[in-house]
């Protein structure tokens, strides 16, 4: 059995003791957001990552350093690890809610989506396979909206594990039923292989969809709550 624990929050403040754990490089992030409540979505993925790191390697959290190089174009704006350590972490913000799902190596995907904007027509058609098109027809806007938010965060979930994003087009990867447990049924993409991902939908809060997939062939157990800070 793989754990996965997950720990959500709402945008911290700007506060020194929270901004005094971001490095150079994380400072230089921060700073190039314009509007606040991105700059404060930033600082929370970070201040929330660094504080999980901390208590699952028994480290303070001021000595938490990540590594966001990105494996593509050599900028800070990868997934952030911790090298050589046993360590997964991946991180998702919308809204006003910021998450960290955690692993003890296991690459893991998180995402959160707003769920309570209408769900358009052409991005519906751009994201979904036939299939899931198919089982979402018929339903109310709002349910729609609730079911279409339903499959794309298991889609950017999936997508994130890998660590390869949106190079996976969305139309390869198809998933069991929005009102059923989250599988991963069919993909025409290498880096995915239903037989060696799991995924679970997230409680998370009301007004938002949530997913977590992790790239492993054993059965998953995932935990959430939400941060004391």
């Amino acid at each position: 059995m793989i754990e996965c624990a997950v720990r959500w929050s709402e945008p911290l403040p700007a506060e020194p003791r929270f901004l005094a754990l971001l490095d150079e490089l994380e400072q230089g992030r921060y700073d190039t957001y314009r509007q606040d409540i991105d700059k404060r979505r930033f600082l929370t993925g970070r201040v929330l990552a660094k504080t999980v790191a901390a208590e699952r390697l028994g480290l303070a959290v001021e000595a938490v350093k990540f590594d966001a190089t990105c494996e593509d174009c050599g900028k800070p704006h990868g997934r952030p690890r911790i090298p050589d350590a046993p360590l997964m972490l991946s991180i998702s913000h919308s809204g006003d809610l910021i998450g960290v799902a955690a692993t003890a190596g296991t690459a893991v995907g998180l995402d959160v989506e707003t769920a309570t904007r209408r769900a358009e027509d052409s991005l519906m058609e751009y994201a979904l396979t036939p299939t899931e098109q198919a089982a979402i027809s018929g339903l109310s806007d709002e349910q729609r909206a609730t079911a279409f938010f339903t499959y794309w965060t298991r889609k950017e979930a999936v997508m994130k594990a890998t660590g390869k994003g949106l190079k996976i087009p969305l139309q390869s990867i198809t998933f069991s039923g929005y009102d059923e447990e989250a599988r991963l049924v069919r993909s025409s993409h290498a880096a995915l292989d239903p037989a060696r991902t799991r995924l679970a939908d997230l409680k998370a809060t009301e007004g938002y969809r949530a997913a977590v997939a992790l790239i492993t062939s054993d059965d998953i157990s995932v935990t959430e709550d939400f941060a004391p800070l």
